[in-house]
């Protein structure tokens, strides 16, 4: 009889394939802290000059209120939508960095069936000697054989500051995207407002030059009539005639004006390509009373989403430096696993493995010093972006009450100067319709009040200009931008 190593031979071959299917035992690897760019400047959108158009063609025209506007723009600028996605990219680096604090869990099924030929891997030019009679010799072949293994494992972080401030600073980056996308939303609310304000004013140019225009082909009729029944001079007919086209050249350029300024702002809330519409709105005088500069600045400073986002950019930074200090501190972490595992489900046992480690940097090469050089000079940079915009907010208050006060000046002077205009032009009309003057007195009379009327147009403009720019700069735009313009 002899007596073949049959099993011996299995088990050989057994544990090889078990060694090879096993992952290799890892421990605790080093935590890296996440460092934070250099700039901040990405979480603050600038308006963007164009937004998202409907898919729908034009429809007929319709009336737009500065409310409208502002909603339009709000939803369909392009900026909006970038802050937007910075906003859901934030929350998804927030969740990353929460993973890594929760376990891992993970489930596994193996099973293999395999024949093997030992004569392939040289086991057949082995020879044993024999002993009482009997001969131990390899089989050439072995199998077929089977294994079967179902397990689930989880693996969890106990000791790892490194992850939990990394952790805390992604929540406060998060945030401050969060208020950098409320900044973007008042920049783009100013922009729409100061867009609608252009309209505003090119159709109230576009009104005064067309009254001259008719002011001026009457005076020219006038001047016609009295040289037909020979009471005024050829030249008087040339000079009404020369008034009447120069205005009828300056409305051709006021309507070009306002049909462009109409296309921007069209463009920057999404209206469809070519879509007609008119303003609901007008342009008028609201002094602004019951608020000074140092109440304005503080109400800015506290209010302001781009300083809050800059405020929280720098907590964020500090959050990061103590990510990098954290990396020389020991880490401790836990991995197990159970399940069954033999030849087949209906012949297994349960096994299981329970590893704790901890882990104590010692030399690093210098990677945690190049690392807190870095994350210092992030925190020194959000810190100057910080005071920066402090600086600005104060300039802004400041430069919005001096542009308000200069419009006020302007207004009450331009509305002055209309009304002597205007009488001026009626006095000269009465003597040139009495003879006693002749048409070079009527046409200086028509171009001051030309330029009176655009002047207050202009004074109007630059005014409600200076109202939205202090709205834009205490924060909040939309609300102060109805409170100041006097809308409900």
């Amino acid at each position: 009889m002899r007596l073949e190593l049959r099993v011996t031979a299995l088990a050989v071959c057994a544990g090889a394939l078990l060694y090879a299917q096993a992952p290799p035992e890892s421990g605790p690897q080093p935590t890296r802290a996440t460092q934070l760019p250099l700039s901040g400047r990405g979480v603050i959108q600038a308006a963007s000059p164009g937004a998202v158009p409907p898919s729908q063609a034009p429809g007929p025209s319709f009336a737009l209120s500065l409310e409208e506007a502002i909603r339009r723009g709000v939803s369909a600028n392009l900026s909006m939508l970038a802050s937007s996605a910075s906003v859901r990219q934030a929350q998804g680096i927030a969740n990353q960095e929460r993973s890594n604090l929760l376990p891992t869990v993970t489930a596994g099924l193996a099973a293999d069936d395999q024949q093997s030929d030992l004569a392939a891997l040289g086991f057949s030019a082995i020879k044993l000697p024999s002993f009482d009679g009997i001969s131990f010799n390899f089989p050439s072949v072995i199998g077929p054989y089977h294994y079967f293994d179902l397990r689930a494992g989880v693996s969890q972080a106990l000791l790892d500051l490194a992850r939990r401030r990394n952790w805390r600073a992604s929540q406060v980056s998060e945030k401050a995207v969060r208020l950098g996308a409320d900044d973007a939303r008042d920049v783009v609310v100013a922009a729409v407002t100061t867009g609608y304000l252009d309209v505003l004013a090119a159709a109230a140019r576009v009104d005064v030059a067309r009254a001259q225009v008719a002011a001026a082909q009457a005076v020219a009729q006038q001047a016609t009539d009295r040289h037909a029944s020979g009471l005024a001079a050829r030249i008087d007919v040339t000079r009404t005639q020369v008034e009447l086209i120069t205005n009828q050249q300056r409305l051709t350029s006021n309507e070009n004006d306002l049909a462009k300024r109409k296309i921007a702002l069209a463009r920057l809330i999404g209206l469809a390509p070519g879509q007609p519409f008119t303003l609901s709105d007008t342009m008028v005088f609201a002094p602004l009373a019951d608020l000074t500069v140092e109440q304005a600045i503080e109400r800015a400073l506290a209010g302001r989403a781009d300083r809050k986002a800059a405020e929280a950019q720098v907590r964020a930074a500090e959050t990061a430096r103590g990510a990098v200090e954290a990396e020389r501190y020991p880490t401790a972490s836990v991995n197990a696993d159970y399940g069954v595992i033999g030849t087949g489900p209906e012949n297994s046992h349960g096994t299981f493995t329970l590893t704790g480690s901890v882990r104590v940097p010692l030399f690093q090469g210098g990677r945690v010093a190049a690392d807190r050089e870095q994350a210092e000079a992030v925190l020194s940079q959000r810190r100057a972006e910080y005071r920066e915009i402090g600086s600005r907010i104060d300039a802004e208050v400041r430069s919005a009450f001096l542009d308000l006060e200069s419009a006020a000046t302007q207004v009450a002077a331009a509305r002055s100067n209309r009304d002597l205009a205007n009488e001026t032009l009626d006095q000269a009309r009465d003597r040139f319709a009495a003879g006693v003057a002749d048409t070079v007195e009527v046409v200086q009379a028509q171009e001051s009040v030309a330029a009176a009327e655009q002047d207050l147009v202009s004074a109007l403009y630059a005014h409600n200009r200076a109202k939205a720019d202090l709205a834009r700069a205490l924060g909040e735009t939309d609300r102060n931008i109805k409170q100041f313009m006097g809308r409900p």
